[in-house]
């Protein structure tokens, strides 16, 4: 992956390259506020460890803004996650990282990208349809969370060949 840098909303530079093990607790406490169910450290370390998983980072000004990590197999790949930290949300990070992504992943040899996500997520469905995603499936009661029902999984694919 190539280091790619755009000017988002309000002139704000921001740059995506790869994501590097000295970030992943800050990785950690993004994805702890994006999801009711956040990823620890550990679990995030893990995941990168394997061969078969992509990652990139944005910052900006030297500050982690997002994360997005993907597993591949054979010519299809699916999107793990994606997280932009709450001050840099609806900025144009997440489109950034997924952007560049997908790029990655055409470089990569994967041919479809799947993935799941809320269904009540309106920002990343938006997301996702803007890129060209369309619905599949869906797992309904797929995210639990205290205090709150649970909700239905989206499953997402695109192609990218």
């Amino acid at each position: 992956m190539m280091a790619l840098w755009r000017f988002l909303a309000g002139g704000t530079r921001i740059d995506i390259g790869p994501l590097r093990r000295a970030d992943i607790e800050a990785c950690a406490i993004i994805h702890a506020a994006a999801f009711h169910r956040g990823w620890g450290a550990d679990e995030i370390a893990a995941l990168l460890a394997e061969p078969s998983v992509a990652a990139a980072a944005a910052t900006r000004s030297g500050a982690l803004a997002g994360f997005v990590l993907s597993r591949r197999a054979a010519d299809e790949a699916e999107i793990l996650t994606i997280a932009v930290a709450k001050k840099f949300r609806g900025a144009g990070v997440g489109r950034a990282l997924l952007d560049d992504h997908l790029a990655t992943l055409v470089r990569l040899g994967a041919k479809q990208l799947f993935l799941e996500v809320d269904g009540g997520n309106k920002a990343a469905l938006a997301l996702y349809a803007r890129a060209g995603f369309t619905r599949v499936g869906e797992r309904k009661a797929y995210y639990t969370a205290k205090n709150a029902p649970p909700a239905t999984a989206l499953i997402l694919k695109r192609a990218l060949a």
